[in-house]
């Protein structure tokens, strides 16, 4: 394949990623498509017309196929095929309004009539083509509604690109800022539609020693909480991007000194306390691609509410909103979370700890808004009530954050559904169980 047709096909496929995280509108959008017009003219000047197929889930142009790429932009593949895409074909005479025009459609239509021929030589678009393989064996079964989402694979592999990109930073490596971005797109895509369920994963996950779980987790929550409190979808994955590279200059210091177990010396605590710093200016290399709030983020996450933390400012006046929700995630991320040195808290006396620093360490109105949103006795949490029986979390009372809607799983009455807010106060949660101790055994009856 010549280098102009690669060239070609790649920047076609970086515009269609673009698109998943920008309106056409937007600057970023345009230019991408720009990009992607200018490589496909130079690529038509040598061939009449561009074919690019889904073959068995991997990107194919003529014999060749794009496993390492395909692997890359996923999401974008099962975008497609579950718009019936299975080629496009793209025609000498393309023009730039034509193909934004395409990409716009590809993005906001799941009409898969706007996408015949006529359809889109009636929207001005004439030289651009879509359809299926017809060599490829078509399931009779719809993709969309056959496909089941494994959260824990969306977990898993998100877990592993955003490992990538931190580890990209450490090393002062270049940064794929595009993939980072649909990783944390993918991401709060599940939160804003099963979010629970997501959740769910997030907590299972806290006890995950991985390096970077903690980070991640933060970042999951930050997210969630954060469209919560009604914020668009580009600030969310924004706070998202920040919240990830929180504590990046962390990872700088030894691990021996933030693991150990015993009272850090003065000097090791400067060293720890010197993190948002070292973070900051590791974060500036990047702040082309990444933007100011992540370093912003790792600058102040530390500092308080009212500014008793570190590092000592004497001109600021109050925290960016998005360091202050970073902060109350992080926090209660750390306390939720087993590690080889600590056990985790139950959840009762992270929300009593927590507490104690309300109007200091946190804002008082958005700590509120955070246990509103996520509880006191967050749901998949396994409880002991007040008559013996065991149950699950299943969903929150906002306006009654201590008693929950529940699910017997042990006891009388299994299976029945409780909102604990009306049976107080001879019904209620006693005690927490630890899904790694005591509630171990009522993990299969969930």
């Amino acid at each position: 394949m010549s280098e102009n047709v690669q060239h070609a096909f790649k920047e076609l496929i970086f515009c269609l990623q673009t698109s998943r995280l920008y309106p056409s509108w937007h600057p970023e959008f345009k230019k991408a498509v720009d990009k992607a017009y200018a490589a496909l003219a130079g690529a038509l000047k040598d061939k009449g017309e561009l074919v690019i197929g889904i073959v068995g889930g991997e990107l194919a142009f003529e014999k060749e196929i794009f496993f390492d790429l395909s692997l890359r932009v996923k999401p974008m593949i099962e975008q497609l095929k579950e718009k019936g895409i299975e080629r496009i074909s793209i025609f000498a005479g393309l023009t730039c309004e034509e193909l934004n025009k395409f990409i716009t459609i590809i993005n906001t239509e799941d009409d898969p009539s706007l996408l015949t021929r006529e359809s889109m030589a009636q929207a001005g678009i004439k030289n651009i083509s879509v359809g299926k393989i017809k060599t490829t064996l078509a399931s009779s079964i719809s993709q969309k509604a056959a496909k089941a989402i494994d959260y824990l694979g969306i977990y898993d592999e998100s877990l592993d690109k955003v490992t990538g990109s931190l580890e990209n930073v450490l090393n002062a490596q270049t940064l794929d800022h595009l993939t980072l971005q649909l990783t944390m797109k993918t991401v709060m895509d599940n939160l804003l539609g099963r979010h629970q369920d997501f959740l769910n994963v997030t907590a299972v996950k806290r006890y995950d020693l991985t390096t970077f779980a903690h980070l991640f987790n933060t970042s999951i929550l930050s997210m969630y909480f954060s469209t919560r409190m009604g914020f668009n979808q580009e600030a969310v994955r924004e706070i998202g991007v920040a919240a990830l590279f929180h504590d990046i200059g962390k990872l700088y210091i030894s691990r021996k000194i933030i693991r150990k177990p015993d009272k850090l010396t003065a000097d090791e605590f400067d060293k720890v306390k010197n993190h948002v710093i070292l973070g900051a200016e590791l974060l500036l290399k990047y702040v082309d691609g990444l933007g100011e709030l992540p370093l912003v983020v790792c600058f102040e996450h530390h500092l308080k509410y009212d500014l008793s933390g570190y590092p000592k400012i004497s001109f600021y006046d109050r925290p960016h909103i998005a360091s202050m929700i970073v902060a109350i995630c992080d926090v209660y991320d750390a306390l939720s979370s087993r590690r080889s040195y600590k056990n985790d808290y139950p959840p009762l006396l992270i929300y009593e700890i927590m507490n104690k620093d309300r109007g200091k360490g946190f804002h008082p109105g958005l700590l509120d808004k955070f246990f509103q949103t996520i509880g006191v006795w967050p749901q998949g949490t396994f409880v002991g009530l007040s008559d013996s029986r065991i149950a699950v979390v299943t969903e929150e009372n906002e306006d009654d954050i201590f008693s929950p809607k529940v699910k017997i799983i042990s006891g009388e009455e299994p299976g029945k559904v409780i909102d604990l807010k009306d049976t107080k106060p001879t019904l209620k949660i006693e005690r927490y169980l630890n899904p790694l101790t005591e509630g171990k055994e009522y993990l299969g009856k969930v």
